[in-house]
């Protein structure tokens, strides 16, 4: 793909925005690209990488004022124990020192996580359409029938009643889609 600003060079920042459902794009090259900075919000030097990014996104010191805290960074810095990076490392690099680093600094990016997903904090993944339908159906009723298992713990059978009738609902559609699919 070919720079918009400059029709040469090809491109190599690829922003996306989103705004009341309207889709924009804006594809440059990275020379154009230093010049947009400011309109594209980002740091587009010549470090520019996701770790750049997923720093710009724990460091959101410069919107506080001095009499504020920033929420994601504590009096008492916590540290990673098998590495020993702190949280404050962290966000200023944008990168683990190692994996336990993530059970380590779990609390603080919770919050950050379900910024970045939309509300989740973790992550479901995507379905390919063409076999999406069974295997949705099937997670959905393997979610069910845990649903159903705390129901019966809980004894509330009235509601595990309804979840278990819904469940062979869900069952006999995704034995006839099954069947569908066999004969074709």
């Amino acid at each position: 793909m070919i720079c918009q600003e400059c029709k040469q060079k090809p491109a190599t920042l690829h922003f996306t925005k989103i705004i009341n459902g309207e889709k924009t794009e804006v594809h440059l090259c990275e020379k154009c690209s230093q010049g947009k900075s400011d309109i594209l919000m980002i740091d587009a030097g010549s470090n520019f990488s996701i770790s750049s990014i997923l720093a710009g996104l724990l460091n959101i010191d410069q919107g506080f004022t001095s009499t504020q805290q920033n929420p994601f960074v504590n009096g008492n810095d916590i540290r990673c124990d098998h590495c020993h990076l702190s949280y404050s490392q962290f966000a200023r690099v944008g990168k683990f020192g190692c994996s336990s680093c993530y059970d380590s600094f779990s609390k603080q990016l919770e919050p950050i996580l379900k910024r970045l997903h939309g509300g989740n904090s973790t992550h479901t993944g995507k379905i390919p359409k063409r076999i999406g339908g069974n295997i949705s159906l099937r997670k959905k009723i393997n979610d069910l029938k845990q649903e159903l298992q705390m129901s019966i713990l809980q004894e509330e059978f009235e509601n595990a009643a309804e979840i278990r009738d819904e469940i062979r609902s869900l069952e006999k559609e995704a034995k006839s889609s099954e069947e569908r699919s066999d004969l074709l």
